[in-house]
């Protein structure tokens, strides 16, 4: 490959699409979470999301990007050939994406890496140690993140399998909402649930930064300026639009009214549902995906938590997780040649059921099994994963931070 092989349009637009990721984990998301935490420990969840965001961004470009996307050994994992991005210089073009410089395709990845890092969060906050979170985030990572990355993004099995993951479904929402509840029951219950948000208004500005920030997560996934990123942006928009208002309208009819936190988590819903779908599908694909994702995230957070009577505090695993696996298996039904590279049943094609379902299949129990492990290995270093009882009652941001959120009057 040579230096004229780069596009520099379509390097403008994926560097916009990476200031978007970035605004959309280390600001949307932080702000997000913590509007939803208690005052008494607003500051540990955001501190969370970002810290976690720092330390997974150094370990990708330490080695986290080379053993995702450089070679492919046993179609399990890459190589440490390019650790520190060795090899490349600022003009390099990517080997992955020849059209973009390598520095710029490996800062995208970078963001995907960081943000699905700080989504666990939102399942375990208040109860969890800040160093025992620091040290989880890094080996998560490092043994499921990059593996999973690898696999479906990076050359891996598979991906030869034909698996389709366009902007996450898997990579992203699935390996943190899965994990997410794993680490639920590790953890337990809260001692005290949140009663009330410490502020809906802080929710949505997260909401509209994570809105907007997925202009550039699933438009950016195109890796170009064309037609499918403009696909990709419109089509989860519609989906995102849907699924809020479904979410809206299932909490009229059962709880006999609509809230304003139930159409936010319905944007957040409809947008993870189409993430693994948004450059596979049409606009009517992205209505109809929108709609399923609404009904069945619902029902994750508002009747499967319950049933189950796991604390996943801001419902990482009925938002992203079933929204993520719920996307990712739509594909086979809804993907469509006009768009993408086959046609899913809706369309009159079989080709990507299998793919889709084993896909996910392997995902989920890997993602699992490992999330179990780490958790295990993290709380016996630690001696346990929880806070003391009295810090967790009064408050995490006072006893781990020395610090509050609002100055007293």
């Amino acid at each position: 490959m040579t230096q004229s092989t780069i596009v520099p349009v379509d390097n403008l637009w994926i560097l916009v699409a990476t200031a978007l990721v970035f605004v959309m984990g280390f600001t949307g998301l932080a702000v997000f979470y913590g509007g939803l935490t208690r005052t008494r420990s607003m500051l540990n969840t955001i501190f969370m999301v970002m810290g976690s965001f720092a330390l997974a961004g150094i370990l990708w470009i330490a080695y986290g990007y080379s053993l995702a996307f450089e070679g492919d050994i046993g179609g399990i994992i890459g190589t440490l050939k390019q650790v520190f991005l060795m090899g490349y210089s600022p003009s390099s073009p990517s080997d992955v994406a020849s059209n973009l410089y390598a520095y710029l395709f490996a800062f995208y990845q970078m963001t995907f890496a960081a943000i699905t890092v700080g989504l666990i969060a939102g399942a375990w906050i208040e109860r969890i140690k800040f160093s025992a979170w620091l040290l989880f985030g890094a080996l998560w990572l490092t043994f499921v993140y990059v593996p999973v990355a690898h696999w479906i993004w990076g050359g891996g099995f598979l991906s030869k399998l034909g698996v389709h993951d366009f902007a996450g479904g898997l990579v992203v929402h699935a390996t943190s909402g899965i994990t997410a509840l794993v680490g639920a029951y590790v953890l337990g219950k809260r001692k005290e649930a949140i009663l009330q948000p410490a502020s809906l208004p802080l929710v949505a500005v997260g909401t509209g930064l994570l809105a907007f920030g997925w202009f550039g997560f699933n438009g950016g996934s195109a890796l170009a300026l064309n037609a499918q990123a403009v696909n990709a942006a419109f089509v989860s928009v519609i989906a995102a639009f849907v699924a809020a208002l479904v979410w809206a309208a299932l909490e009229w009819f059962k709880f006999g009214k609509p809230t304003t936190l139930g159409f936010m988590t319905g944007i957040i819903a409809g947008f993870a549902t189409i993430t693994p779908a948004a450059g596979f599908v049409d606009i009517l694909g992205g209505f109809l995906i929108g709609l399923i994702g609404g009904v069945i995230c619902f029902l994750a957070v508002v009747w499967a938590k319950a049933k189950f009577g796991y604390d996943d505090a801001l419902d990482v695993f009925g938002v992203h997780g079933v929204g993520g696996i719920t996307g990712t298996l739509a594909i086979a039904l809804f993907a469509s040649k006009a768009v993408g590279d086959a046609n899913g049943l809706f369309y009159g094609g079989a080709s990507l059921i299998v793919p889709q379902i084993v896909g996910t299949v392997v995902v989920i129990v890997y993602t699992a099994v490992v999330s179990w492990i780490l958790l295990k290995v993290v709380g016996a270093i630690f001696g346990g994963l929880r806070v003391p009882e009295e810090v967790e009652i009064e408050g995490l941001d006072k006893n781990l931070h020395g610090e509050k959120a609002y100055a007293d009057r």
